[in-house]
């Protein structure tokens, strides 16, 4: 192989890792984070967990999303508030709704790819 060939090999190797990064970078997960409905976002901000299961569901159309250890609402795209309300229906808790969430934000709401209760304390 010629030098000039070995040099636009290891180019476009690094263009493809440099273009691919930005992919890959977006996902993000939140441990142990409270999930709150849209409409009650505000209100329960100073303690969420005590928002309860009955009012998260009475609010389902509003949409769901939770708050972040830095205090940031991520509100969730629509299928990820469809996932969170059914997580809600087939869950028992009555408050403290902690969830394990995984996701990428994409045009300012946060789509989920997983999202379970939280087994942490």
């Amino acid at each position: 192989m010629d030098r000039s060939r070995i040099v636009s090999t290891v180019v476009a190797v690094w263009a493809l890792v440099v273009l691919a990064l930005p992919a890959t970078a977006r996902a993000e997960n939140w441990t142990n984070v409270p999930l709150v409905d849209v409409n009650c976002s505000t209100k329960v901000k100073d303690n969420p967990d005590a928002h309860t299961r009955d009012c998260a569901l009475r609010c389902a159309s509003s949409g769901y999303g939770i708050w972040t250890a830095d205090g940031k609402y991520l509100k969730f795209d629509a299928e990820g508030s469809k996932k969170a309300q059914a997580l809600l229906q087939g869950s028992d808790r009555k408050d403290h709704l902690r969830v394990d969430v995984s996701g990428e934000m994409v045009d300012g709401a946060l789509k989920v790819t997983s999202i379970a209760m939280s087994t942490a304390g």
